[in-house]
Formats: C-alpha cells, sequence, structure tokens
C-alpha cells in the first residue's frame, strides 16, 4: 500500500463522523428540532479542534458557500467560480465588484479569531459600537443568541443579510467556545426565514445548522483526505521552496500560481505537477488565469 493511501485511510477512520440518524429523523417542535441541531453541532465541535482537519482551509471553503448564499440572497447572479476569479484574481489595490466584496468580508470574518476588531474588519461599514451591541442581544444557548442577533440586525438595517448572518454565526462560534468563526447559518437559511422572528426563526435556525453542520463535517473528513494525500508527495517535489508552496494549498480556497513563492515558471511546473500526481485540482478549465485547489 502507497504511503499516502495509509495517511489517508487513518484520517479517515479517526475523525468523527455524523451520527445517522441526525439528519435521518424529521423533527416538527421547536424542542425536537433543537436536540438535533444540538446533537449535530456537537459533533461538529469535536471536528473543529481536530488537528488532522486544515481548519483554515475549512473556514475558507465554508466561507465561499456562505458568500455564495449571500450573494444569491441579494438576487445577484454570481456563483461560486465567479467569487473566486473576483477575488483570487486581483490586483494589488484592485477593487472587486459587489459580488466580491461579499466573498472578501467572509474571507476577512474566518481569517482572524473572533473578536469585535476582527468584525469590525470583516464589515468596515459597521460602526464597532452597533456591532458590539448587536452581539450583546444574544442570550441563552448558542442557536437563540445566533437567531437573536439577526432579528436585532435585520430590524436595524433591514437590507444587511451578510451583516445579520456573519454577525449571528460570531455569536454562535463564541456560545460554542470556537476561537474562530465558522460559516454555518447562511448556507441554508432563505430569504422567507430571514423575515421571521421569534420561535419561528429559532426554528428555522435549527435546521438550517442540522444540515450545515452535517456538510461542514463531511467537508473535514473529504479536506482531511485531501491534505493527507498532498503531504505524503512533499518528498517527491523537487522545486525549491515546494513545502511552502504546498503550505499555501492548505490555507486557501483557491490559490493562482503567481501567489506561489516561485518563479512564474516554477509556480506552473508545480501546479502541473501536483495535478499529475492527483492531488491539487484545477478549477477554471481556462488556458490562462488559473486557480488551483486542495
Amino acid at each position: 500500500m502507497k504511503p499516502e493511501l495509509e495517511i489517508h485511510k487513518a484520517t479517515s477512520d479517526t475523525l468523527p463522523r455524523m451520527p445517522s440518524w441526525v439528519t435521518s429523523i424529521r423533527a416538527e417542535t421547536l424542542e425536537d428540532v433543537a436536540f438535533l441541531s444540538g446533537a449535530a453541532l456537537a459533533t461538529l465541535h469535536l471536528v473543529v479542534r481536530r488537528k488532522d482537519v486544515p481548519q483554515t482551509l475549512l473556514r475558507e471553503r465554508l466561507a465561499l458557500s456562505s458568500a455564495e448564499a449571500c450573494v444569491l440572497l441579494s438576487g445577484r447572479p454570481e456563483r461560486a467560480r465567479e467569487l473566486r476569479d473576483e477575488v483570487h484574481l486581483l490586483r494589488h489595490d484592485d477593487v472587486p465588484g459587489p459580488a466580491g466584496k461579499v466573498y472578501q468580508c467572509w474571507r476577512r470574518a474566518v481569517e482572524r479569531p473572533v473578536s469585535l476588531k476582527a468584525l469590525h474588519r470583516a464589515i468596515p461599514a459597521q460602526d464597532p459600537s452597533q456591532i458590539a451591541a448587536w452581539l450583546d442581544v444574544g442570550q441563552g444557548s448558542s442557536v437563540n443568541r445566533a437567531a437573536l442577533v439577526i432579528e436585532a440586525v435585520l430590524s436595524d438595517v433591514p437590507r444587511a443579510e451578510e451583516v445579520a448572518l456573519i454577525l449571528a454565526d460570531a455569536a454562535l462560534a463564541q456560545a460554542m467556545g470556537w476561537e474562530h468563526l465558522v460559516p454555518l447559518l447562511a448556507a441554508n437559511l432563505t430569504a422567507r426565514d430571514l423575515r421571521m422572528t421569534g420561535d419561528a426563526l429559532r426554528r428555522s435556525c435549527h435546521r438550517s445548522l442540522v444540515v450545515s453542520a452535517t456538510a461542514a463535517v463531511q467537508l473535514a473528513h473529504d479536506l482531511a483526505r485531501r491534505t493527507a494525500r498532498l503531504e505524503a508527495v512533499v518528498p517527491k517535489l523537487r522545486a525549491k521552496g515546494a513545502g511552502e508552496a504546498v503550505q499555501m494549498f492548505l490555507m486557501r480556497d483557491a490559490v493562482m500560481p503567481a501567489a506561489l513563492p516561485l518563479s512564474d515558471r516554477g509556480a506552473r511546473r508545480l501546479c502541473d505537477r501536483l495535478v499529475e500526481l492527483g492531488v491539487v485540482r484545477e478549477l477554471t478549465g481556462r488556458d490562462m488565469f488559473r486557480l488551483y485547489a486542495v
């Protein structure tokens, strides 16, 4: 058996998995759906503390999904591929379009440990004192806190869905004791859900988290396997700086060859070699301005 396959198997076998009953039980009452979301979050809690999961990359990938959902809520046509292009192909000092700005906000939200300063960096249009006030409305369980934050933000600024969802995920992370914000709520809350209040909104948040936490655990398994395979081929790479370049793949949703710490030719050759080895994917299908990802 090849070494990379041995690592792949060990990682897959030891990571916690979401119990099948969490997604198979159909819950209608607030109490029942709260029980399921609690079980889903408890499993995810184990995963976000595992060192064999590329946590930075996991948050980056979830941030892309949340940005895509927020762009969809705003009625814009851009999806993940366009969002990646808008942000990862930016030149120095360039400003992305509206959809790209949404993606940038989510990426900044997950970059640093949750704090008022980090949240203001992610959503600079909002005053820090207002951000603090919105976060302070959250009381009770983790999901109740997140729902109260959504309700408070959208009551004050009705079209600020992105702000509401970033801060709700921040409140959830704080309640769960997570160092970083883990994007979860946006991906499965609809525009109709976000117009709800009280118990109806809490029920929607619980349901959203059952789906989102399950997807996040599955994604963590996939990324852990891919990471193990990528790290296993590093000794085969002869290019100077290849190890540092590989670390960039483990921390970014997508990488442009020009961003790697290699010459232009060396970066292209390394990316082609990683694709050939089956540990990195080319995302665009283009001949130029390519993006690569684990």
